[in-house]
């Protein structure tokens, strides 16, 4: 399991908000693949389906800024925790 999944995996476990977009992506990609396994679909579904791509985006780079950010509290951390072995 590589560094981002970890990461992906304790933000799913410790952040509602975080849980809280990973359920609603999902919720979107359900609704897409199912609109998607259609044969024929009204304009309605056709705009229903474009709209939640959309939105599914959004919700990821929702996602994508929160483990960013995450990383980068990390990274910092870390060099926080190391500064006093090396002034010594």
């Amino acid at each position: 399991m590589g560094s981002s999944d970890l990461t992906r995996k304790n933000l799913l476990e410790n952040s509602q908000d975080f849980r809280q977009l990973a359920d609603q992506h999902q919720e979107l990609d359900n609704r897409i693949n199912e609109l998607s396994g259609q044969l024929y679909r009204s304009d309605r579904e056709v705009v229903e389906e474009a709209t939640l791509k959309k939105r599914k985006l959004q919700l990821k780079d929702q996602m994508e800024t929160i483990l960013r950010q995450h990383h980068s509290d990390t990274r910092k951390q870390d060099r926080e925790e190391l500064e006093p072995t090396v002034r010594n």
